[in-house]
């Protein structure tokens, strides 16, 4: 499998699924399951892959909406707004005696 992200990813997923759609039945089959229990067994397979692919679809129309919406990203974790900007500690290092 790629490990590209994206359209071609979503429909590498979904042919790997499709294929175990058809070769479970089959393995099934050749050990010897009911043709109806290997049946059922692709058709519940066939269903919860049209849903993931269903889910898979809607999460990429979200994500890219998202990132249509967002505004210009900042300019990274540590931007500092001023010269005198500090993390959350007390100005010039004194402690919290007085005078000192």
């Amino acid at each position: 499998m790629s490990s590209q992200s994206g359209p071609d990813s979503v429909t590498d997923v979904v042919r790997w699924a499709a294929f175990s759609c058809v070769l479970v039945p089959v393995v099934l089959l050749w050990y010897g399951t009911s043709l109806a229990g290997a049946a059922g067994t692709a058709l519940g397979l066939a269903a919860v892959t049209a849903a993931c692919r269903l889910l898979l679809r809607r999460s990429e129309r979200c994500a890219s909406r998202t990132l249509a919406e967002e505004p210009a990203p900042h300019r990274g974790r540590h931007h500092r707004t001023g010269t005198g900007a500090h993390r959350g500690g007390r100005p010039g290092g004194r402690g919290n005696t007085p005078g000192g």
